[in-house]
């Protein structure tokens, strides 16, 4: 077995290889850039080596400056973890030539896989099911156009080494197959420095259902079962299950079976993923493999009991796995949420800054929190925003899933926006409850976007509760301050307005010896549980159920967070409450005369200059936040007055980019 081995990622994987190498007694190597000097990671690691600028090109992607990192700690093995340069046959066989072990496949089974065009050939030799498509690289917008005519609409444009959702378009209309042909393409180059693009028949109600495989190089390869990543957000997994709610044990023979054949005919070795697109006919095709870990391998670990990454480390070491396909068992149920620093609410936009404030659930059993980072921790655009990822576990599908929620809301992020709404509100969907999911739910179920401010029934009275009684807390305290309160708790009556999302509850609040009752309408909400004045969650129970409600002090009331919901609730007297109600409302800023950025990136393309007309849905600017572009288009007919960056500017969010003036009338 090695001694020291160095992780050649960042972040929560990198912190997740760690702590399964301390477990196993083997020292750990971390490598930071200059963004990443004082990360989570690097204080975990037994040692630190810095390779590099923040930008991963500089630093995580080169791969001298991690065999230099290897060289001088006289690490023994590489865990690339995901991404960067976990599928870099290049990097593995210099590791090889290095004496380096790379824990993971060999060279031979990351190049034919990670091509997805030679993956095709591979997977149809094996006897895989294949999706219909073009079989070379498409060589430009012209040749994409016939190509998507012939194989017919609609069609998935996707970049031959891409992953992550990245240089990947679905377009249904030769009109869009040539803008999102140079999309991809443009991502590829950036993401993967490969900008070869593919084109594929794309299934209609498709899920994305993948197996995971373990092979040991001494003639053992086994499945362990599926993962559904149907709910996903511009290709990218939000949340995953295992086992999938659509899958029979026939269907997972079947798909693990012919998993297990592409694994053997690429000679595979170490932790794999095979993915597949499935149709609501329970037919599935070929994905691609990828010859990593998984973001999303937790939930596997969770039904399994297996470790897969002590299992590759075993493996990279020689070790056979000792384990047959009858051994492995499915054990309940388990969920994976990825809580993500993006704003859900203006289009899932990313938000950087500092996490001034990180408090995640309590762990145990069946709650597991993969993260790597902590109070103080800076969410930079140089790399993924993801925080945690937060995983449950429950004998059903349906107790795995009450966890999630009650975990979520258990959950503390401050000083950047998060997703963490968003995951609850989707899991609570009857048709996440019914496991009528495919890759389209998000865009299905939020045909208009994601509004927070939504509360009705159970929810609604929550937060009511919550309102009335944290303002009780407050009002005690500060009559006791002052010197007016009797040093109770809660004052014992009072009446109040408690506004939320512009609906007026008038309550009453009712001290009890436990707690306090919440009268509003013809309900009686009950509250017991103790807040105090600057504690972040108040924890208790509303109505005998047990809740957490996200909490923060506004001049005249609360911002609440709970079920999916964040609203702002306002807590006044009648009179204050009449008085606001015929305050004048602020009008919102005219952003007619201006393109301003939504998001902090990077200015990959101006496509306009001063002096151009432009028409209402014109693409105008592409900009890159963290390694995706955004296509910024004309709200309205104009012409541009003044172009306020360059290509290759850093932009901040609300930065002017363009200057219109009004398009002159038409003249009858």
């Amino acid at each position: 077995m090695f001694s020291k081995i160095l992780i050649a990622n960042r972040g929560e994987i990198a912190c997740r290889v760690i702590r399964t190498a301390r477990r196993m007694g083997i020292a750990t190597v971390a490598v930071y850039s200059e963004a990443d000097a004082d990360a989570v990671h690097v204080r975990m690691a037994d040692e630190a080596f810095p390779v590099g600028p923040a930008p991963s090109a500089e630093s995580y992607l080169v791969i001298e400056n991690i065999l230099r990192a290897v060289a001088e700690t006289g690490a023994e093995a590489v865990h690339p973890g995901y991404g960067f340069l976990a599928e870099n046959a290049a990097f593995a066989t210099a590791l090889g030539e290095a004496g380096v072990t790379f824990i993971g496949p060999g060279p031979a089974a990351i190049a034919a896989m990670g091509d997805k065009i030679e993956s095709k050939r591979l997977a149809a030799a094996a006897g895989v099911n294949t999706i219909p498509g073009h079989p070379d690289v498409i060589e430009d917008g012209d040749h994409a156009v016939a190509v998507a005519a012939e194989i017919g609409f609609p069609v998935m444009i996707k970049a031959s080494a891409g992953g992550g959702g990245k240089g990947m378009r679905i377009v249904e209309t030769e009109d869009a197959v040539r803008g999102g042909f140079e999309s991809a393409r443009n991502e590829a180059r950036a993401s993967f420095g490969d900008g070869r693009i593919l084109i594929e028949k794309f299934i209609t109600q498709p899920r994305h259902i993948e197996i995971q495989v373990l092979a040991d190089g001494h003639g053992t390869t086994l499945h362990l079962g599926e993962r559904e990543c149907s709910i996903q957000r511009r290709h990218q997994k939000v949340i995953e299950e295992a086992p999938s709610p659509f899958v029979d044990a026939d269907m997972r023979a079947a798909m693990g079976a012919q998993a297990v054949r592409l694994a053997e005919a690429v000679d595979y070795r170490s932790a794999g993923t095979v993915e597949f697109v499935v149709g609501a006919d329970k037919s599935f095709y070929f994905l691609e493999m990828n010859t990593r870990l998984q973001v999303e391998h937790p939930v596997t670990e969770m039904i399994t009991g297996l470790d897969l990454v002590e299992r590759m480390i075993r493996i990279a070491a020689g070790e056979p796995l000792g384990l047959t396909q009858d051994q492995l068992l499915i054990d309940g149920w388990a969920l994976e949420a990825r809580i993500y620093a993006e704003d859900p609410a203006r289009g899932f936009l990313p938000s950087i800054g500092r996490l001034v404030r990180y408090l995640p659930p309590a762990i145990g059993p069946s709650v597991r929190i993969d993260s790597g980072v902590g109070e103080g921790s800076d969410v930079s655009m140089y790399y993924d925003p993801m925080i945690a990822k937060l995983v449950t576990h429950g004998a059903t599908r349906a107790e795995a899933t009450a966890r999630m929620r009650a975990a979520l809301d258990a959950t503390v992020v401050e000083g950047v926006a998060d997703n963490i709404g968003f995951l609850s509100s989707v899991l609570a969907r009857p048709r996440f409850a019914e496991g009528r999911l495919t890759t389209g739910f998000i865009d299905e179920e939020y045909p208009d976007g994601f509004d927070p401010g939504v509360a009705d029934g159970a929810v609604a009275d929550v937060l009511i509760g919550v309102a009335a009684s944290a303002h009780a807390v407050s009002a005690a305290r500060a009559a006791r301050i002052s010197g007016r309160g009797d040093g109770g708790r809660y004052r014992p009556e009072a009446d109040w307005v408690v506004t939320i999302g512009g609906d007026d509850h008038m309550v009453r609040a009712i001290a009890t010896t436990d707690g306090i009752d919440i009268e509003t309408g013809d309900r009686l909400i009950s509250v017991r549980g103790r807040w105090t004045p600057g504690q972040p969650l108040f924890a208790g129970r509303i109505n005998g159920t047990a809740v957490h409600v996200r909490i923060s002090r506004l001049i005249e009331g609360y911002r609440l967070s709970h079920g999916g919901a964040t609203v702002d609730a306002m807590v006044r007297t009648a009179r204050a409450a009449a008085l606001a109600a015929r305050m004048p409302r602020k009008a919102p800023p005219d952003l007619s005369r201006t393109l301003i950025s939504p998001m902090p990136g990077l200015v990959v393309s101006i496509a306009v200059a001063a002096g151009d007309a432009v028409k209402a849905g014109q693409a105008l600017a592409v900009v890159d936040a963290m390694k995706m572009e955004n296509v910024l288009r004309a709200a309205r007919d104009g012409i541009v007055a003044r172009v306020a960056v360059a290509e290759g500017d850093s932009l901040a969010v609300d930065q002017v980019i363009l200057e219109f003036e009004p398009a002159p009338p038409v003249k009858p």
